[in-house]
């Protein structure tokens, strides 16, 4: 025992301890945060343009195969005919079939250039008559969007409540609104809801298929469908051709805007904050993926739809990501 005297602190110590829940987290340098690598590689694939030389190239080969293929046709009908007449006659009309045919294809695909291209007339008209408060102008775009939706089931009930309301609409800006939430309205929730199925299928893929490039072909595959699916329902119906252009134009424009650019604060309204963190890296880039497939998806709305959206009804990126991706990954534990 210690001889001498002993001191005892009476007074308690107020000095606040640090806590080990204060802590901030250790940064997890090892493992980069998810980027959607798939979505970025498709959009960088589908929006790249070829060279001047490439596109010759194809041209001049196409225009080869053609012309060869048109000579050995020809030559392998004439001396089936100086042979067998009758077989002859036979493949004759069998070659003409396939000619007919795609003349009928190349028509289809002229079709649907053609309603594209009527979609930006009049969302270009719609955008005009808005700048200049022309009544005239919006009465005159909005019987073109009557006459656009004319035999379709789903808008007949919004076509007969505008055509009840607009006489009541004094200048552009109400009848042009009216015209929106009865006749677009409808078609806004359709496409949302394709939006928000291709996010998902994107998100499922890459999080449970652990096979190489999987996740790029059916990031690819998804928004091809999506886009098309979402020209249809405004009633831009388009063919091969049209659809691959129609991407282009979609995905060049997210590209040029950098919105294939991933930060967390697109997930927090699934994931919130740090949980991004607590997740496998493969489920990360799932939820990545799906969540850049909204934004082609949004940016494919405002593509193809025939009028600009108003400020309250443009669709909410960040909305349509939890509506879509909110029950495959839950906040959970």
């Amino acid at each position: 025992m210690a001889k001498g005297p002993v001191l005892f602190d009476l007074e308690e110590d107020t000095t606040a301890r640090p806590s080990v829940s204060d802590a901030p987290p250790v940064p997890d340098v090892g493992t980069p945060a998810p980027q959607g690598q798939a979505m970025q590689i498709a959009a960088r694939l589908a929006a790249r343009k070829p060279s001047k030389l490439v596109r010759l190239f194809w041209w001049l080969l196409t225009t080869l195969v053609g012309a060869l293929v048109s000579i050995a046709a020809w030559n392998f009908i004439m001396g089936l005919l100086a042979s067998y007449p009758l077989l002859g006659m036979v493949m004759t009309v069998l070659i003409g079939a396939v000619l007919l045919v795609l003349v009928l294809l190349c028509l289809r695909e002229l079709a649907a250039f053609s309603r594209l291209a009527r979609l930006d007339g009049l969302h270009h008209d719609v955008g005009e008559a808005l700048a200049q408060n022309d009544l005239t102008a919006a009465r005159a775009v909005t019987d073109r969007l009557v006459g656009l939706y004319q035999g379709r089931e789903d808008t007949r009930w919004g076509r007969d409540r505008l055509a009840e309301l607009r006489g009541d609409q004094l200048d552009a800006q109400t009848l042009l609104a009216l015209t929106e939430a009865e006749l677009l309205g409808p078609l806004d929730i359709a496409a949302s809801r394709e939006v928000e199925a291709a996010a998902r299928q994107v998100a499922t893929v890459t999080a449970l298929v652990p096979l190489a490039l999987a996740d790029v072909v059916a990031a690819m595959t998804s928004n091809l469908r999506m886009i098309r699916r979402v020209a249809e329902i405004y009633g831009g119906r388009s063919g091969f051709f049209g659809s691959w252009r129609l991407t282009r134009v979609v995905l060049s424009h997210l590209v040029a805007t950098g919105a294939v650019a991933v930060g967390d604060d697109m997930l927090e309204p699934i994931l919130g904050g740090t949980m991004l963190a607590k997740l496998s890296r493969r489920f990360g880039e799932g939820l990545v993926n799906g969540a850049l497939t909204a934004r082609v998806g949004v940016a494919a709305m405002e593509v193809c739809r025939p009028m600009p959206f108003s400020e309250p009804r443009r669709p909410k990126v960040r909305s349509i990501i939890k509506c879509a991706l909110s029950g495959l990954f839950s906040k959970g534990s």
